[in-house]
């Protein structure tokens, strides 16, 4: 029922897409898309999950989770595939902590351990795109860099606030609250050293410079000619907003929001339409590779 929804929210995004857009115009720009520059663009998405699940590796192994990288990039790569490829239930978080639990680890150690990789990935792209916007401040009208400046060090503030919490102890006292104190707990015991924080963050940053690296290369691709700065900027809070989980693997979201901000500087609507498919689609291809490991796994 859960899934029927979110195809229906799906299609209802789409079809007032279409209204503003010439979809012919579409079609034409799809048609004409350079399979090169798309190809590049695949290396650079697969150079992404590949590095993410490098970084998910380096957390595992603070909790002590001793398992090669590439049982770890099978295990990502699976993840990716539920959520770009399969209507399930299941999903690609889900598919991590099983293939970890079925290896005789701890299903709590588990979860937690998906938990901090999730949250150490929010943190970089926060992070890049805080950095993006001030660094290149003028770029977009000044209200919304604002309002990106503000919703970024709010993020980093309440991540940077979480491992203080375990010095509030009254926290402990109420049932929905400590959950918060047992987590700065075991924050602060995972990252002791801060300077390993710091690396998983600068990770992240990585991965998803890869991610915007990938939709430059497809706006090339389309002869979409706009500045890689501006990418910078609008890209990350288009991510922020796929992971809100109303619509099947972020289409219709992902689109909706990629129009909505790139014509914030007069970027042509139809072209960004057309990139944000392309990279959709890329996604469910290079997410391909976790259909094999899974088969195998099974």
């Amino acid at each position: 029922m859960k899934n029927i929804i979110k195809l229906i929210l799906t299609i209802v995004m789409f079809y007032f897409l279409f209204q503003y857009i010439d979809f012919k115009n579409l079609v034409d720009i799809l048609a004409k898309s350079h399979g090169g520059t798309i190809a590049i663009a695949l290396l650079f998405q697969l150079a992404s999950t590949y590095l993410a699940a490098y970084r998910w590796r380096l957390i595992m192994k603070l909790l002590v989770f001793n398992e090669s990288v590439s049982y770890y990039v099978k295990s990502y790569f699976k993840g990716t595939f539920f959520n770009q490829v399969l209507p399930s239930s299941i999903g690609g978080d889900a598919v991590r902590i099983i293939d970890l639990t079925k290896k005789g680890y701890d299903k709590k150690d588990a979860v937690y351990g998906v938990f901090v990789d999730r949250i150490v990935g929010l943190v970089g792209l926060l992070v890049l795109n805080l950095l993006a916007t001030i660094i290149f401040y003028g770029t977009f009208d000044k209200d919304f860099s604002l309002l990106i400046i503000l919703i970024t060090i709010g993020g980093i503030s309440g991540f940077a606030l979480l491992f203080h919490l375990e010095k509030i102890a009254f926290l402990a006292n109420y049932k929905f609250l400590n959950l918060f104190h047992r987590l700065a707990k075991r924050l602060n015991k995972l990252y002791a050293n801060r300077t390993l924080l710091y690396l998983h963050i600068a990770v992240s940053v990585g991965v998803h410079m890869l991610s915007i690296l990938t939709l430059y290369a497809l706006a090339l691709s389309i002869d979409f000619y706009i500045s890689f700065q501006i990418f910078l900027i609008a890209v990350p809070p288009v991510f922020l907003l796929t992971i809100i989980p109303v619509s099947l693997a972020g289409w219709g979201i992902r689109e909706g929001a990629m129009v909505g901000i790139f014509m914030l500087v007069g970027a042509d609507e139809t072209k960004v339409l057309a990139m944000s498919i392309l990279y959709g689609l890329l996604l469910i291809i290079s997410s391909l590779p976790g259909s094999y490991f899974w088969v195998k796994s099974k």
